[in-house]
């Protein structure tokens, strides 16, 4: 016996989290394995998932930034930890977990902020896509899409029409996919 997903596709374990400290999702049981349905579930985060959300973050971070596992982290992971506590209680981040059965396997989180009004965004109100990752085994299947577009319904539903991102090389066909293009005019310092 073996796991296999609806679309027939055989997944070796469930690393994102390292593994959700679940078994993953296909497991050697003598010679042979079981099959598996993928169970697809998209929760909005609350204060009670804020230690899931803390971890996907620090392992988006070190996927994005290829960052080995020996990094240290743990001042990114106290200022998440105090981000999260903060920004999930005042409505200035939305987050949605992914998960396949009890196993996160993705997210996704959009943070608002205030500018001040232009011609353009005459409320000034904004929305960044953030921290959008999903577990290398189930991509291409229409997760990161979906979690996208729910974050930018919410972001529309406040109201909020000015969105933007900063985007990979892997995640930027998915953005444009959706509708973003790319911006000319702005300009960053760097440090």
């Amino acid at each position: 016996m073996r796991y296999r997903t609806r679309t027939e596709q055989s997944y070796h374990g469930c690393s994102f989290l390292g593994g959700c400290g679940i078994l993953g999702l296909v497991q050697q049981i003598g010679s042979g394995r079981r099959e598996h349905t993928m169970s697809i579930t998209y929760k909005k985060a609350s204060l009670e998932e804020i230690d899931i959300l803390v971890k996907t973050r620090i392992e988006v971070l070190r996927a994005a930034n290829k960052l080995s596992a020996d990094t240290d982290m743990s001042e990114v992971e106290r200022q998440s930890y105090n981000y999260y506590q903060k920004a999930l209680c005042d409505g200035s981040h939305i987050a949605y977990l992914v998960f396949d059965g009890n196993c996160c396997i993705g997210t996704g989180g959009v943070s608002f902020f205030q500018v001040m009004p232009t011609y353009h965004n005459q409320s000034g109100r904004k929305a960044y896509i953030m921290n959008m990752y999903t577990d290398p085994k189930y991509r291409r299947k229409g997760i990161a899409y979906k979690t996208l577009d729910m974050l930018i319904k919410e972001s529309k539903n406040k109201g909020i029409h000015a969105i933007s991102l900063e985007a990979t090389d892997m995640g930027r066909p998915l953005y444009e996919k959706y509708g973003f293009v790319k911006m000319n005019h702005e300009m960053e310092l760097p440090e």
